[in-house]
């Protein structure tokens, strides 16, 4: 009797993507393939220097068609849900990317970056670097999180209007407060006024009051009115820097341009939008 023969991991691989799956877990291919952990992590290794398998996490996989040979790794896209599955934790694609994502295309995005409640590392995945943004009540923000369609599943995005937020509270994620303006002008007809006004109260004070006077000065009083009567039910707000990394810099703290009144603003360089 011939014995039958065992599959091997690379054409475990080629099945799974043949059923629209580019991601698993090294325990189920091991249960799979029925074989020792051992094994599976020589073979995987194997695949790894090939180009055909990447491990963005210990203990998960993605697969790398032949298309995003070049690149390392298929687009962050198409395996950030799994990754955040496996790692038992809330997310959504946020910021500049969710911007971009949502018709804002002035700037070129260098990173996948998503929210999350838990603080994690970033991940690079062939060209690709994730970094994520820790927020400690992320369920307090679910209503500004969609679930769309991607290539191969779904994945969570946030709002037009909790973009705009977290924009202003990730500074280091929004590259500056003219990178802002210029994301803004995009993004601020998209954005919902009473989403807008709901999602203001799970944030920082000083964040709804940059925000407000960005939307401001970009025309887009319309849609703060709301988000400003809920400011002031919570208190007058103390007054706070547009931009706080240039109010810091020593070398460069010029005088106020402007004490703006609606939102207790201070401005010392007015924001340039790129046209």
């Amino acid at each position: 009797m011939i014995p039958e023969r065992r599959v091997t991991l690379a054409e475990y691989v080629t099945e799974l993507q043949s059923k629209g799956r580019v991601v698993f877990a090294a325990e189920e291919a091991v249960a799979a393939l029925g074989t020792n952990r051992g094994a599976f992590l020589d073979a995987a290794q194997r695949l790894q220097k090939r180009g055909l398998l990447v491990s963005p996490r210990k203990g998960f996989y993605v697969a790398v068609p032949p298309q995003f040979a070049s690149w390392g790794a298929p687009p962050p896209s198409w395996y950030v849900d799994a990754l955040m599955r496996q790692e038992r934790q809330p997310y959504y694609v946020g910021l500049l990317k969710a911007a971009e994502l949502h018709g804002a295309t002035h700037q070129a995005v260098m990173e996948f970056q998503a929210v999350t409640g838990k603080r994690m590392s970033s991940i690079r995945a062939g060209r690709s670097l994730i970094v994520f943004y820790y927020r400690k009540e992320m369920t307090a923000i679910m209503d500004g999180i969609e679930d769309i369609k991607t290539d191969t599943g779904r994945m969570k995005l946030s709002s037009p209007a909790l973009t705009a937020l977290d924009l202003m509270r990730y500074r280091k994620g929004s590259a500056g407060i003219d990178n802002v303006a210029t994301v803004l002008s995009d993004l601020g007809s998209k954005i919902d006024a009473d989403q807008l006004a709901f999602l203001s109260l799970r944030f920082e004070k000083p964040v709804v009051q940059r925000l407000g006077y960005m939307l401001d000065i970009l025309d887009r009083r319309s849609i703060t009115r709301k988000m400003h009567e809920m400011l002031s039910s919570r208190g007058k707000p103390q007054w706070t820097e547009l931009d706080r990394a240039e109010a810091r810099d020593r070398l460069f703290t010029p005088d106020p341009v402007e004490r703006d009144q609606r939102w207790r603003v201070v401005v010392r360089r007015l924001p340039e939008v790129d046209e």
